[in-house]
């Protein structure tokens, strides 16, 4: 087939990289090659990185950055500390560019519907994350105001992940160790108080900005991203909502899209079934956050929606070394019950 990727990021980048020893493939990116930026603080469970890239002789190992021991994780003042399963932070930007190198990609194109020949393609793959290009809109969207800063410092505040619910289920603050002295810090929240708390970490701790990154983050479930396709265009990872709510986590969802994607590359009905049964426990965990975001996680609806609240705690538990850290149901009930 002849088919377009709009998107080269994480689930863009690897399709790019897959379908084109299989299919006559061309792929865009608005950014360019050397200005990629996404909030995201290059976070990821090393188990599942590494099945995914091995499937494509490709070892995961050599991009990353920082082995996590532990999450010091604050709540009501307190740290405690969670234990890593493999949590790592890679070169998501370094990564994504050895997926695409040699192949036929080009670089710093906006593509707009009104503009691109799409009815020159079999397939037009909108891999364009929050902005779905090439889709209808959501309708029902949940977006959390996010900013990051990659910054250097002298000493490091953390000599591990640091994160920082806030009270109100509506977003975190998050320290991700990156290579040397660098970390990424940054913060979304529902209520927009996420800058508050970034300053007041940057006034206490200091460093050197190197670089801010500032956009939302779409937590809507792939059950309301519907539809997933329009005509011979279809759409994958985030721009089907495929980033697990609680945590704001998008890079394997996203990447696991894609394979769900390429193994049904010639069946998109089959496509859009498999993602549906994939990501259906999303709509569990995206129910209870609206709830709580909205202020309505009342003692009576969290009761009303204690199996959703169950499925989603279940579900992380089963998982520990697919999401990289210790689940443990006090943390999940302390954060979800606080002003109850």
């Amino acid at each position: 087939m002849k088919i377009a990727i709009i998107g080269l990021g994480v689930a863009g980048s690897y399709l790019l990289h897959t379908l084109s020893k299989e299919h006559e493939v061309q792929g865009f990116e608005m950014q360019k090659a050397g200005e990629f930026n996404a909030v995201c603080a290059w976070g990821a469970a090393k188990s599942e990185m590494e099945r995914i890239f091995a499937r494509i002789n490709i070892d995961f190992n050599d991009y990353v950055f920082f082995n996590g021991s532990h999450i010091n994780l604050e709540l009501k003042g307190k740290i405690r500390k969670v234990g890593c399963k493999g949590l790592v932070t890679y070169d998501k930007h370094q990564l994504e560019l050895d997926l695409t190198k040699g192949l036929n990609a080009k670089y710093g194109e906006r593509i707009t519907p009104n503009t691109f020949p799409s009815d020159e393609y079999d397939l037009v793959i909108d891999a364009t994350s929050l902005q779905r290009v090439m889709l209808p809109k959501i309708t029902d969207q949940l977006l959390v105001p996010c900013v990051e800063y990659m910054v250097e410092y002298e000493k490091l505040p953390y000599d591990d992940f640091y994160v920082k619910p806030f009270s109100t289920a509506s977003g975190y603050f998050w320290y991700f160790p990156l290579m040397k002295n660098t970390a990424y810090v940054g913060a979304g929240d529902y209520y927009r108080k996420h800058m508050e708390e970034l300053d007041n970490f940057n006034k206490k701790h200091g460093g050197k900005i190197i670089k801010k990154i500032g956009r939302p983050i779409r937590l809507s479930a792939p059950e309301v991203c519907q539809p997933f396709t329009q005509g011979n265009v279809v759409g994958v990872g985030e721009a089907i909502g495929t980033v697990f709510p609680l945590i704001g986590e998008g890079i394997i969802p996203s990447l696991q899209c894609a394979e769900i994607l390429h193994r049904n590359i010639n069946d998109i009905p089959g496509y859009v079934e498999e993602v549906k049964e994939h990501f259906k426990v999303y709509s569990d965990v995206y129910k209870v956050i609206k709830l709580k975001m909205n202020n309505k996680l009342s003692p009576y609806t969290f009761i009303k929606n204690s199996g959703a609240v169950w499925t989603t705690y279940r579900t992380m538990k089963k998982q520990e070394e697919r999401f990289g850290l210790e689940v443990r149901v006090r943390d999940m009930a302390e954060i979800l019950l606080t002003r109850l």
